[in-house]
């Protein structure tokens, strides 16, 4: 088999929409998503509700902004949000909460890839001293990027849950790439956030659509948060031609996950056969983190494998992430996975 450079592990949002896709995108029925006339967007939102267990959905352009909607959504101004310091929220959404939202961090430590009970309780502060911002909302990701792609069990979401709703605190669930955590787990996506008040999951990531997330929670808050979708500029008119897409990519694009997954174990085995330094997720997925010896021979690293075709990006100073993606086959991964270990040796 005669392979096509280049081969991309940047990230699984560089999908391109297969034939099928773009045939179901021309096909759409579309209508004026504003007044609730779209039918393809209401299809989809039916039926990811539906593979989450929840009541509704709304269609958003992309997961920072399914986030930062239910963020608006839960909290008021000045009021508090407790999540991971290693959360995508936290650390690559431009500050929105804050900025757009009078939103404050309570940033807990995560080292396991989930804020730990007692990490979260060292964060709040009691609910009647005025010196001290009162907490609304904790945010969980699953899977956790930052730490190497892992999967979170329902288990470990369940029991922070039900600690947070005994404080009084809602849940909101950033799963990005929350099917991988299920593919990877054996099980139910619904089983995953049946503990939480909202989550956002991500089509134009693993599943490979061209653009969009949705937020699934109650009907009564997807009311609510049309609202903020709309005054975030997210107020969309003929966009059944992208909702196809995503009802494509739920359709047909979830259990194959498990491809992606074994590419990124297979090349994880090649680079540590070849002598590199592997991060290994506990439960991993698609990711793969590795380190070079130092920052200059990581430089060095970079741009001989991207003048090569195969290209990546840096986490850190001297660590890769290379993630692994429906664009991405098993002979690909290999290929990219030698050349990585040639050039390091070079």
């Amino acid at each position: 088999m005669r392979l096509l450079f280049p081969i991309d592990l940047r990230s699984d949002t560089v999908t391109k929409p297969c034939a099928a896709m773009r045939r179901a995108m021309a096909e759409a029925e579309v209508g004026d998503d504003v007044y609730g006339d779209d039918p393809t967007v209401l299809r989809l939102e039916e039926e990811a509700a539906g593979l989450l267990g929840k009541e509704a959905a709304l269609y958003v352009t992309s997961g920072t902004q399914g986030n930062l909607t239910a963020i608006l959504t839960h909290c008021g101004r000045g009021e508090g949000v407790v999540l991971g310091r290693e959360t995508h929220i936290l650390n690559f959404e431009g500050g929105g909460m804050a900025c757009l939202g009078g939103v404050v961090p309570l940033a807990a430590d995560d080292p396991s890839g989930l804020p730990g009970i007692p990490e979260m309780e060292a964060v709040l502060r009691p609910a009647d001293n005025v010196h001290f911002v009162r907490a609304r909302l904790v945010c969980f990701e699953n899977t956790n990027n930052r730490r190497g792609g892992h999967a979170s069990t329902p288990q470990e979401i369940s029991e922070r849950a039900s600690w947070a709703h005994s404080r009084g605190l809602s849940v909101h669930i950033d799963g990005a790439r929350l099917f991988n955590a299920a593919v990877a787990l054996g099980v139910r996506a619904a089983d995953l956030v049946r503990d939480a008040d909202s989550v956002q999951i991500c089509l134009s990531k693993g599943l490979g659509a061209p653009m969009g997330s949705l937020l699934c929670a109650s009907r009564d808050f997807v009311a609510r948060a049309r609202f903020w979708r709309k005054r975030l500029g997210g107020g969309l008119r003929q966009v059944g031609v992208v909702a196809a897409a995503g009802l494509y990519a739920l359709r047909n694009n979830i259990d194959r996950l498990a491809e992606d997954h074994e590419n990124a174990r297979r090349i994880g085995e090649i680079l540590a056969e070849g002598g590199l330094e592997v991060s290994a997720a506990k439960r991993p997925t698609n990711m793969v983190y590795f380190k070079a010896k130092d920052v200059s021979s990581a430089d060095r690293i970079l741009e001989a494998c991207r003048s090569k075709g195969v290209l990546f990006n840096k986490s850190a100073p001297d660590t890769f992430r290379l993630v692994t993606h429906l664009d991405v086959s098993a002979e690909a991964a290999r290929e990219a996975a030698s050349l990585i270990v040639g050039v390091s040796r070079s």
